[in-house]
């Protein structure tokens, strides 16, 4: 599988075929999907209604933009070395709203537990010469502050919540450190801000372990003049949600469920 570590390209094209079948859907039928993993040194299968759709997807990667059919979907999680779906390391029932985009996040939460968490693309038009940023705490560390130039931008971040910012387009140096200090967790590292594009920006793995990072894909297109609008995307105001049903097998075959999830969705600064 094609790696994409930082910045994701169209590398689930397998994905995208056991899902829309041999015919095409039109954009009013289908929601744009983003898959992030999440979770360090544990490659996976990921299987779609029954189908295995990402073979050995590697950790710290991104597959996407997924155009799937709107409405209901099995996802089922697995170790890439299984031979089948039969023993899930997490599964997920999600429905896809039609002209949506979102991201579907496998990462460890605030305790080091694995888990998904599905977030609202930001994928609403930007002004001339700006760019969105957008951050996500889906690591397994207390809350944070993201910082750009040394100063803080996004305050007391914590697992799974995000906050974004739109900026003047160009290279953003930016590091997450541990809410109210100067201790740095994570980076610093240049981000590449073009203009008319949102950035998504996760920070994932553990503290603890010590396998803190990031990992990042971005949209193009957002430009406010009507040839920037992206495909395949809805009006910029729509209140896109998908409801994920969660269920986690832990060890010992504890099974614990966490139903009715809805999307998490940014807290602004402009």
């Amino acid at each position: 599988m094609k790696k994409l570590v930082a910045v994701a390209g169209a590398c689930a094209l397998g994905l995208a075929t056991t899902l829309l079948g041999a015919g095409s859907a039109s954009a009013a039928d289908t929601g744009t999907v983003y898959v992030v993993h999440g979770i360090p040194g544990l490659p996976v299968d990921v299987y779609v209604d029954g189908a295995r759709a990402l073979d050995d997807f590697a950790p710290l990667t991104v597959a996407g933009p997924l155009e799937l059919p709107s409405g209901a979907h099995k996802i089922v999680i697995v170790a890439a070395a299984d031979a089948d779906a039969s023993k899930p390391l997490l599964s997920a029932d999600a429905t896809v709203p039609a002209g949506g985009n979102v991201s579907l996040v496998a990462h460890l939460d605030a305790d080091g537990k694995p888990t998904v968490t599905p977030f609202v693309n930001d994928v609403s038009a930007v002004a001339a010469g700006q760019a969105r940023l957008v951050v996500r705490h889906t690591a397994a560390a207390p809350a944070v502050d993201v910082r750009a130039g040394g100063k803080v931008v996004l305050p007391g971040v914590t697992n799974p919540q995000q906050g974004a910012l739109v900026v003047p387009a160009g290279t953003v140096s930016a590091d997450v450190a541990l809410a109210g200090t100067d201790t740095v967790a994570i980076g610093p590292a240049d981000l590449k801000l073009a203009e008319g594009t949102a950035t998504f920006v996760h920070a994932v793995g553990s503290a603890a372990d010590k396998t803190l990072g990031l990992v990042s894909f971005t949209v193009t297109g957002l430009h406010s003049s009507p040839a920037g609008v992206p495909a395949g995307n809805g009006p910029a105001d729509s209140p896109w949600s998908m409801i994920v049903l969660i269920t986690m097998v832990a060890a010992g075959g504890l099974l614990v469920t966490v139903g009715g999830r809805r999307l998490v969705t940014s807290t602004s600064t402009n």
